[in-house]
């Protein structure tokens, strides 16, 4: 592993700290979805800071950048982009639609009419986007950091299933401490918007740092670990549907982008445990009476990452 990975991935992280105030934890859980290649949906009450993480982040990689606003109107060719016949060339133009660039802010995705909402499938999982029957590959890297209001849900469109199992990651910002929020005070007398944050890394080093990923080591009986979290959620009485083999690889890859953040080239246990409530908490589905029992996903993680014994890895 290269020592300047490391040494970029805390300056990217210093850079975001500039505007983002009492979310390292936040911020390194981007940073590991960046490493995986992989897309976040942010989800948390209006003004927390979703929308100015990602426009930090976005700002510090040097990577091209659309935010697509979400509202009831925005229709598919919106995000994927459509051709048009030009009368004078007497040829179809294509359009790029708002998906062809390499950082995408899907600002309040749950705003918009399921139809839309599935425009991204294929872009999200394949890297690719299909507009009359031809293929266009995507920027890279490519990364989707999504937003939405778990609270006011009159006029929203929730996301199905197939649509959240694309999200490597589901985080929540949370309310700043007392002392986080002064200092928030404080900093906005001289407001610094993320727009005016330097770029750290190129697209190029950020694709590097993805290719150093695969160079991470798993060890078998860590593998056999996440398999056992996994079977384990589609035990229990009081979940509907456990998580599926492509969380499974998602925590694998985000347990290694853990391992990269943190200077290892290797993967530990608690690797796994640390990702383990973003990535599989989203997709778990529990059953109607699991709220008389007051069982949350996060409390269906929690338990089960006590019960399912720890490898122990040298």
């Amino acid at each position: 592993m290269e020592q300047k990975t490391v040494a970029q991935l805390n300056a990217i992280r210093e850079n975001v700290r500039q505007v983002i105030v009492g979310k390292d934890g936040v911020i390194d859980l981007l940073l590991v979805a960046m490493l995986s290649a992989g897309h976040v949906l942010i989800e948390d009450i209006p003004g927390t800071g979703k929308t100015t993480l990602v426009s930090a982040l976005a700002a510090s990689l040097g990577c091209s950048f659309r935010r697509i606003q979400f509202t009831p109107d925005v229709l598919p060719s919106d995000i994927t982009g459509f051709t048009m016949f030009n009368v004078k060339t007497g040829e179809q133009e294509l359009h790029p639609g708002s998906v062809m660039h390499q950082i995408i802010l899907a600002d309040e995705i749950n705003r918009t009419s399921p139809k839309t909402q599935s425009a991204l499938l294929e872009v999200m999982q394949e890297n690719q986007v299909t507009i009359d029957g031809v293929t266009y590959p995507a920027p890279a890297p490519f990364m989707v950091l999504a937003t939405q209001n778990p609270v006011e849900m009159a006029g929203t469109y929730p996301l199905p299933e197939a649509q959240l199992d694309r999200f490597l990651m589901c985080v929540s910002m949370g309310y700043p401490s007392r002392r986080e929020e002064m200092q928030i005070l404080e900093n906005h007398r001289s407001r610094r918007p993320a727009e005016m944050l330097e770029a750290i890394v190129t697209a190029q080093d950020v694709l590097r740092m993805q290719r150093e990923l695969e160079e991470i080591y798993c060890a078998p009986p860590v593998t056999e670990y996440i398999v056992s979290l996994a079977e384990a959620t589609r035990r229990l009485d009081d979940v509907l549907v456990g998580v599926s083999p492509r969380g499974s690889i998602a925590l694998m890859q985000a347990a290694k982008g853990c391992a990269l953040l943190s200077g290892r080239a290797y993967v530990l246990p608690d690797d796994v445990q640390k990702m383990a409530p973003a990535v599989l908490c989203h997709r778990l589905i529990m059953r109607m009476r699991s709220g008389v029992h007051k069982q949350t996903p996060q409390a269906v993680i929690d338990a089960v990452l006590h019960t399912v014994p720890v490898p122990a890895v040298r």
